[in-house]
């Protein structure tokens, strides 16, 4: 019963339309795998990331955006966004979207991008967000197993002074004759590029809300309403849409944010995931938020126009809490001082490192350079799957170790295993798995419980399987070694690829491994 009073009071940390009673109701049994937290109450997220600050915090910054061009930035206040989406909400309803109804987002990093997911949140429409990178097939399959109604999308985007032609994508991705489900496309004016336009189904965004009102009551959302979907690759075939409801998740994305950054208010906190992942779903927008925090979107690269961008924007903007991959990370060590030079990076407090393991000579430099050696480094370990952190140091109270996401969130039931689901004990190896739930979890893959079962449950019974490998060490601190798919046997020694790709990134001339 623990976990039903712990996750009953941290339920507490959003606002309720009508408070819940139960609390947990979950089972990973084979046949019978199904997830409800929360499952009798009832509110809205965008109501809990939006109206809730205003009356204390309207003039707070909710998202300073920074654009791909250094003179373009600009803050947008709690009271400003709310506006905007409630206008781009009252659109949405205006094109006959409804609950239940799923919407393609395939946008830059712009802040119309969080306006039409909060707006969708608002009227308990689905999103299906769609990185900007993907190309025209990527986006027509995604459209064609979620059955989006509506593609939001820009003429163009831009990043790294190159413009990306996100309409023409999205045009011939409607080109397949298997999508039939979208009736319009709004399209946001980001460059003026030219495009190709169909009169009455291509419709501008900037005409929609000019007409539409600012007043809008948010649609009271059962918790276990779906959110959204965020399509992730499979191992094998088509990819996987990866469904999670609106209770648990927010719950969760909020708690973890609170936590792991240690986040205070008036704290200026940046992410520099793009919105199509989980990391800019979580912890770009709906987390930061939630908890009434100022959140930095940057439409650019960290290593562009100079290597030292990204310290730039952090100074600019006088950045508190800084979120990034060890990719990038790697990618500025590789520039050695050109990365920092001009730059004094004081207002930072916190690093974090997301998306794969970090290897201990980047997190190192990342502590040593980019934090003045005087902010924790929060290595979190976490999958689309889970909806937010699961391992991850909590900042002055967990002791560090370089290259370890240490040890689980609050609630969080990790175990190690052998190849036949034996639990390991002790400093060992084996593969990670979940052994019970947590609010935050995926509950299916949108339209396919079964494949759903048959990935993550049906390779240890009664336990989430991660995919990924891991070690335990002595003191109870998790290293992941990698995807469990990814061994490689050399000689009989089993060598994880995070392993392989960690003594390449050794060496003094290599920046990047994969």
């Amino acid at each position: 019963n623990a976990p039903d009073t712990f996750w009953g009071e941290q339920g507490k940390i959003l606002d309720w339309i009508k408070p819940y009673q139960k609390v947990k109701n979950t089972s990973f049994a084979p046949g019978n795998v199904s997830i409800k937290w929360y499952e009798d109450g009832t509110l809205n997220l965008a109501a809990n990331c939006l109206d809730r600050h205003l009356q204390e915090n309207g003039d707070r910054t909710a998202i300073i955006w920074e654009g791909d061009d250094a003179s373009q930035s600009k803050h947008i206040s709690y009271k400003e966004l709310h506006r905007d989406v409630c206008r781009f909400a009252n659109t949405l309803l205006e094109l006959g979207i409804k609950k239940g109804d799923v919407v393609a987002i395939y946008m830059p990093m712009v802040p119309e991008a969080a306006v039409a997911m909060l707006a969708c949140a608002r009227i308990g429409a689905v999103h299906s967000v769609i990185f900007g990178g993907f190309s025209p097939e990527a986006v027509a399959g995604r459209i064609i197993d979620s059955n989006s109604r509506l593609a939001i999308t820009s003429d163009e985007g831009v990043r790294a002074g190159r413009s990306i032609p996100l309409k023409k994508n999205v045009d011939d991705a409607l080109k397949n004759p298997n999508v039939t489900s979208v009736e319009h496309v709004v399209v946001l004016k980001r460059t003026g590029g030219k495009i190709d336009w169909q009169e009455g189904h291509d419709l501008w965004w900037h005409d929609l809300v000019e007409q539409a009102s600012d007043q809008h009551q948010a649609e009271e959302m059962n918790a276990e309403d779906p959110l959204f979907i965020l399509y992730t690759s499979g191992s094998t075939g088509k990819p996987k849409g990866v469904l999670h409801t609106t209770g648990g998740y927010l719950v969760y994305a909020a708690l973890t944010f609170k936590y792991v950054f240690d986040y205070h208010p008036g704290d200026i906190y940046w992410c520099t995931a793009d919105v199509g992942w989980v990391t800019g779903h979580s912890y770009l927008l709906y987390g930061p938020l939630a908890c009434g925090a100022t959140t930095l979107m940057f439409e650019g690269v960290p290593n562009w126009p100079t290597p030292a961008r990204m310290a730039q924007v952090v100074d600019k903007h006088q950045v508190n809490i800084l979120y990034t991959a060890p990719t990038a990370i790697r990618a500025l060590m590789a520039e050695g001082d050109k990365a920092i030079e001009g730059t004094d990076r004081s207002s930072l407090r916190i690093l974090g490192s997301v998306g794969e393991p970090i290897n201990p000579e980047a997190w190192e430099w990342y502590w040593k350079k980019i934090g003045n050696e005087k902010c924790p480094v929060v290595d979190t370990w976490w999958q689309t799957e889970t909806g937010g952190f699961m391992i991850t140091p909590l900042p002055g109270a967990t002791e560090l170790k370089a290259g370890s996401a240490t040890r689980p969130f609050f609630g969080v039931q990790p175990a190690l295993v052998d190849n036949e689901g034996n639990p390991l004990e002790g400093a060992t190896e084996g593969s990670l798995v979940i052994s019970d739930s947590w609010p935050g979890q995926a509950r299916t893959l949108f339209g396919d419980h079964e494949r759903f079962e048959q990935t993550y449950f049906s390779t240890f019974k009664n336990m989430y399987f991660s995919g990924d490998g891991a070690r335990r060490d002595e003191d109870g601190y998790y290293w992941i070694t990698g995807r469990v798919d990814d061994v490689l046997n050399v000689s009989g020694h089993r060598l994880g690829t995070a392993e392989i790709e960690s003594a390449l990134v050794a060496h003094p001339k290599i920046a990047e491994a994969a």
